[in-house]
């Protein structure tokens, strides 16, 4: 048996798992369903383009990117303390980091419900201490900070990767050119570590933009984002091809970007 032949139940496995679904989305996208069968169509464009679906693409890409700005404003100094030779707790700390990600997303999410729901407990200590009850659930702010909940480690991780790689000997030669601590980080550590940066915003932004079940859980179904459009118009409304045609949006955005974030990484990475 050679190795070609090897791979022969992985490229059936992929076309199965991948490649049909992906040809589905495709078909129900650009059809509609008439007497004669499915014919094709662009009637799911314009219904794309009403306000109503704009505004809640539009809603989606914010929170996803305000999402991942605080992630990369979090993510960074944490991956720094721990590429840092120095720093003696790195192992534990890394347990601690990638701990959470072993529980289901579902679990994590109810999780800091229980924590911030109007009789949670943070609410129970601050009445206590006459701050509360706070409003934390039900709102945006609860959507991001689920957002960034679920999705830190995946910043913190591809960072961590290229910061502990970087050749301390080029950060010495730049101390012994002069350089404080400061210019050492703006023209040698950030530099170098913007492929672990540009892999993180990918890893993060995108699960993101089509979380549906954070949204959900966080708002109460108060805010709806374009998973859970995507997500009704399958399971509720019964529309399949515009769910489908939302769903290939979505994947064009997130292809787009994997090809603009991927040559930024690269550009990073050539520095290295």
């Amino acid at each position: 048996m050679n190795k070609k032949s090897l791979s022969y139940p992985y490229l059936l496995w992929m076309a199965i798992l991948i490649v049909v679904p992906l040809l589905l989305v495709l078909f129900f996208a650009f059809t509609v369903k008439s007497g004669e069968g499915y014919v094709f169509s662009l009637t799911n464009l314009e219904k794309f383009f009403q306000p109503m679906f704009l505004k809640v693409f539009w809603k989606s890409v914010e929170l996803a990117l305000k999402a991942t700005i605080i992630c990369i404003l979090l993510g960074y100094p944490v991956a720094l303390i721990l590429a840092d030779s120095k720093f003696s707790h790195r192992n534990t700390m890394l347990i601690l980091i990638i701990l959470p990600m072993w529980m289901n997303l579902l679990l994590r999410t109810y999780a800091w419900m229980t924590l911030l729901e109007n009789n949670g407990i943070i609410n129970q200590f601050l009445q206590r201490i006459g701050w509360g009850p706070v409003q934390w659930m039900y709102n945006e702010q609860a959507i991001i900070l689920g957002m960034i909940y679920n999705f830190l480690p995946f910043m913190i991780l591809p960072i961590y990767a290229v910061l502990i790689k970087i050749d301390k000997s080029i950060i010495e030669a730049a101390k012994d050119l002069g350089a404080n601590d400061s210019m050492v980080f703006r023209k040698v550590i950030f530099p170098l570590s913007m492929g672990g940066v540009v892999s993180g915003t990918m890893m993060v932004f995108m699960p993101a933009l089509s979380t549906f079940i954070i949204p959900k859980l966080m708002s109460g179904g108060k805010i709806s984002l374009i998973g859970n459009v995507i997500e009704q118009q399958f399971l509720v409304v019964g529309d399949w091809h515009f769910g489908s045609f939302m769903a290939f949006i979505l994947m064009l955005i997130i292809f787009i970007s994997m090809l603009f974030l991927g040559e930024e990484k690269i550009e990073g990475g050539g520095v290295l």
